[in-house]
């Protein structure tokens, strides 16, 4: 136990430049302004969080409301927030106030999850707490006591550590009999992208899905490993650029891979990265003794700061896991499947029909175009959860609307992976007095197939 006490002692004391932490914060903040900037000008906030009449918001998280027209002034903090975390100007509150409007705006609407937009999230929450300002910033400039050369080692590990959860788990989600066996769902999606030049013809040949599989499981698996170890690194982030440069064309997944590809310089020397800042620093005539103090300074973080991040990395270590409480088939049921790292695994395809009755013998078959938008009926006809959310807002809105107590039932058939259509939710059971909450969902009808894997 001591030998271990000593290790670890040994480890929290070893210092190293701050070059890495500089670099990835410009990089960081500066792509997150191009991703904000690129939501924007495609229209997508006005679709997404304007023209919507309903939402669907996490659980736990309902007090996040829709703001309407002022969500682009949500954006336009969220985007501004970025470009000062880039240049290092009022970081504290920059990065405090990225976090904040970034993670409300995911919390807006179930419809929208991505993987990629909680991975932005946690690595703003890290962000909050390292000294990413403390070299190559416009605060550093302006006040050279804070100005360091060094900070402590785990400080760049922890960035480490987050994208190695991120990619291991991924890898760890796609040992499972649909994506190894089967090819599924790359069966169905690759030769729907046959007609993409040069590559698209190999999409139409059946063994191909079956390499794209055990490739991609095999590099999240291993990427942060060889990543980490010097001799493999430019090997690896070569195959971090071609496996997300080829998903970005063969997906429709937003700026994940140039999130993913920047990111993972973090892996590099700081003197790869101090090459980085002295070639920008000629661009925009930063003074030497800037650059290059020469009085040697090491920056400490507060103490109990590692006390956070070892809650916080406790809990990425086991949240994912949470899944094993549930006891059907977690790609049929979906509990759980949020905030796993379980990146393109399903294809769903479902059809809902809802009716609303009451006890004077009113009935009605809801148009869920009426309520909803086109991506919000898609995500809510396979997800149950969302199901129970749209059979509340019927139920809340046809109460006001001539039914007495009226109740909600649902027909609904989900096709997953390719299987044939099923039943998805007990038809018999009135959603309307159904509660959400973390137990299993009763009236969820079981899909009768196991689908082996983490």
């Amino acid at each position: 136990m001591m030998v271990i006490n000593n290790v670890i002692q040994k480890y929290f004391q070893k210092t190293t430049s701050v070059a890495p932490l500089a670099v990835f914060r410009i990089c960081f903040g500066l792509l997150m302004l191009a991703s904000i900037v690129r939501f924007w000008s495609k229209g997508w906030i006005e679709q997404l969080y304007i023209k919507p009449l309903y939402f669907f918001p996490f659980y736990g998280f309902e007090f996040i409301k829709p703001l309407g027209e002022y969500t682009y002034l949500l954006f336009i903090i969220c985007g501004t927030s970025a470009l000062l975390v880039a240049f290092g100007w009022f970081y504290r509150i920059a990065i405090v106030s990225l976090f904040l409007s970034f993670t409300y705006i995911e919390l807006l609407d179930k419809s929208t999850y991505l993987n990629h937009y909680y991975f932005v999230s946690l690595v703003c929450f890290l962000l909050i707490f390292l000294p990413a300002h403390v070299y190559f910033s416009v605060d550093a400039y302006k006040n050279r006591k804070i100005l360091a050369q060094h900070i402590p080692q785990w400080n760049i590990d922890a960035l480490k550590l987050m994208l190695g959860i991120l990619y291991f788990y991924a890898g760890l989600a796609k040992i499972n009999s649909d994506w190894l066996v089967h090819a599924l769902p790359l069966k169905i999606w690759l030769p729907a992208r046959n007609d993409i030049p040069i590559i698209g013809f190999l999409f139409n040949l059946s063994w191909i899905p079956f390499v794209f599989s055990w490739f991609g499981c095999l590099y999240d698996l291993c990427i942060p490993f060889l990543l980490s170890y010097s001799r493999t690194r430019l090997f690896a982030y070569f195959a971090v650029v071609v496996f997300h440069v080829l998903t970005a064309l063969l997906f429709p997944i937003g700026v994940f891979p140039h999130v993913m590809i920047v990111v993972a310089l973090i892996f590099f020397s700081s003197d790869f990265h101090q090459k980085i800042i002295d070639k920008v620093s000629t661009w925009v005539k930063f003074p030497l003794e800037f650059i290059r103090p020469s009085a040697f300074k090491t920056y400490f973080p507060s103490s109990y700061v590692k006390g956070v991040f070892a809650v916080f990395f406790m809990i990425q270590l086991l949240f994912p896991f949470r899944y094993l409480l549930y006891s059907d088939e977690l790609f049929w049921t979906e509990e759980g499947y949020r905030f796993s790292w379980r990146v393109m695994l399903l294809e769903k395809a479902g059809y809902v029909q809802f009716t609303v009755k009451d006890k004077d013998g009113k009935q009605m078959i809801i148009n869920n175009n009426a309520f909803l938008t086109t991506l919000q009926e898609k995500m809510m006809s396979t997800q149950p959860d969302m199901i129970l959310q749209y059979a509340h807002i019927l139920r809340d809105y046809y109460a006001k609307n001539g039914f007495d107590s009226p109740e909600i039932y649902v027909d609904s058939y989900v096709a997953l992976n390719g299987r044939m259509g099923k039943p998805l939710i007990s038809p018999t059971t009135n959603l309307a007095k159904e509660t959400e909450s973390f137990y299993h969902k009763s009236w969820i009808l079981p899909l009768n197939e196991n689908i082996k894997g983490f």
